[in-house]
């Protein structure tokens, strides 16, 4: 199973600013397409996997953690806590990794994945050496982005 959303969003960065990408091409029209959550000082991004895996960056193209203001810095640590929770909660995986390099693209940002015993990968790195073909049978992930974009909407949440 390969996790995607309609609604997921590929970005670049050119000259210091961030740019959404054009998303699929539908009867012969491009869409596009929005981050799946924003506030104003992060956005949330689908990476395609066969595991629930999000991308938490800042809005502004800040290069490391520490370029952050305060607000920015706490905006990432709530979303990267409560996503963590709700991966914890809705998937109930065997690990949750959290990762920021930044190596590839030198845009601030946190990847945070659920991370099951039976995944192609485990216990090696989402990055790392294939250990075997898997199949997992996880609930959609869908219903989980809708779940997590109620719990963000919250008074305590980031939107």
């Amino acid at each position: 199973m390969k996790i995607s959303s309609e609604t997921a969003a590929t970005m670049t960065v050119t000259g210091g600013q961030v740019q959404m990408n054009a998303g699929e091409e539908k009867d012969g029209q491009k869409t596009e397409l929005k981050p799946l959550i924003e506030s104003d000082y992060i956005f949330i991004e689908i990476h395609e996997s066969e595991i629930p895996w999000l991308k938490v960056f800042s809005k502004k193209p800040h290069k490391e953690f520490s370029q952050c203001s305060s607000e920015e810095k706490r905006a990432i640590f709530d979303a990267l806590d409560t996503i963590e929770k709700m991966m914890l909660e809705y998937y109930r995986p065997e690990k949750i990794n959290i990762a920021s390099f930044g190596n590839m693209l030198p845009h601030l940002h946190w990847h945070i994945m659920a991370r099951f015993k039976e995944d192609s990968y485990f216990p090696e790195p989402m990055w790392g050496a294939k250990q075997r073909e898997a199949s997992l049978q996880l609930p959609s992930f869908d219903n989980f982005l809708e779940l997590l974009r109620g719990r963000l909407k919250e008074p305590s949440g980031l939107v």
